[in-house]
């Protein structure tokens, strides 16, 4: 850390925050990131993601050209141009790329990476930078810089800017934005898993989502990214995520921090009536890797106002949590730390203004993105928001 130059404070390490961390360590801009996490295995790092042209062209204007090389060769390639939508009792294909949607986001094919991957490729070259068993539960502003407050009561050194990035149960964003930074639970749940790459033999190459109606408290389905190339190999998993419309996919004592076992064995029953050619996903899944998730969503109609602070802002969703549906989520995640670093960069670190010009362009791509994801999900999903008597988490 260079003498007497303030770092920037970022709280949590998810993607966001690994993203702005490597601007900054580009730029040789001071910084420390604090994560909750005892390690950085600490927990199960969730489903495969795809990149969008957009996502792709973020994490490029971050990263050095022989880093993005290595993050985009690590990347798989799909072909084709949607979703394929199959019956999951009968087998049969129901429909093509329903709604319309375009996944390619380069040279024509569909991008994608597992989340932990991506991590792991962001995190280097960070790793001396951060300390864990930090959680930020707040901060505390001095005369020309800021403290992050953490669980225990103890503080962080003094720095130039505090940036929460610390995901959907953010304390920055609730101090930052007095409450107006919401997240609302949709009711809608999913259940993460994985499972070797043969178990994937009989659907071929593609994005699918396999569809069933006949579950007696609503609709259940599963996503999946599927690449040719790699199912003749044992030894690697490919993600899924089974999401389910409001009281579909229940947990024991409605328990969603349940992950292992309990949550394969939920799996498993729920499709247990799916055609045999997909029964290799949930026979042979990785049962410790399975995890439930809430799915949530913020403010449906944008991403909410609040007093400008020039020394604290958030990124990711701290700013915009959104639905799994179109990938969107960790898309725009990307997007907020591409336009921040390159503001720091251009300031050489923290400046009056910088949070403010961020918070005006992130405003803007950030609603259009929640609004969208919203959208899907109310349409795939059914779920919805009334801002004034949904709970929130």
């Amino acid at each position: 850390m260079t003498p007497n130059v303030k770092p920037i404070l970022i709280s949590g390490g998810g993607l966001a925050s690994l993203l702005l961390a490597q601007s900054l360590l580009l730029s040789k801009i001071p910084f420390v990131v604090f994560e909750r996490d005892a390690s950085l295995s600490f927990r199960g790092q969730g489903y495969r993601l795809r990149l969008s042209s957009e996502g792709l062209d973020a994490i490029e204007s971050v990263l050095d050209e022989a880093s993005f090389k290595k993050f985009y060769d690590t990347c798989g390639k799909t072909t084709g141009g949607g979703f394929v939508a199959v019956n999951a009792i009968t087998g049969e294909v129901i429909g093509s790329n329903p709604g319309g949607e375009t996944l390619e986001s380069r040279e024509g094919k569909i991008v994608g990476i597992a989340r932990g991957d991506m991590r792991r490729l962001f995190l280097e070259g960070c790793v001396p930078h951060m300390q864990f068993n930090k959680q930020v539960t707040g901060y505390e502003k001095t005369a020309d810089g800021v403290h992050a407050v953490f669980a225990d009561g103890s503080k962080s050194v003094e720095g130039s800017m505090l940036i929460g990035g610390e995901g959907i149960k953010s304390q920055v964003a609730k101090q930052l934005s007095g409450g107006k930074l919401k997240v609302f639970d949709t009711r809608a749940r999913g259940i993460h898993g994985q499972s070797p790459t043969t178990a994937f033999k009989g659907l071929g190459e593609g994005v699918f989502r396999l569809v069933d109606d006949t579950q007696p408290h609503g609709q259940i389905s599963i996503m999946m990214n599927v690449r040719a190339s790699d199912m003749d190999d044992p030894n690697m998993q490919f993600g899924w995520t089974l999401v389910g419309h409001p009281g579909a996919i229940r947990a024991p004592n409605d328990d969603y921090t349940i992950v292992g076992k309990t949550a394969a064995d939920i799996a498993k029953a729920l499709t247990k009536n799916w055609h045999p050619r997909f029964k290799p996903l949930f026979e042979d899944m990785v049962e410790n890797e399975a995890a439930f998730w809430k799915i949530t969503c913020s403010t449906p109609s944008g991403v909410p106002e609040w007093e400008n602070d020039p020394r604290v802002s958030v990124i990711g969703d701290a700013a915009h949590s959104m639905t799994p549906a179109g990938g969107i989520g960790a898309n725009t995640a990307v997007q907020d730390s591409a336009l921040l670093g390159r503001l720091l960069r251009e300031a050489g670190g923290y400046k009056d203004g910088v949070t403010a010009e961020y918070e005006k362009g992130m405003k803007v791509y950030g609603s259009e993105a929640v609004k969208k994801s919203y959208g899907l999900a109310s349409n795939s999903m059914k779920v919805k928001i009334d801002e004034a008597t949904t709970p929130t988490v």
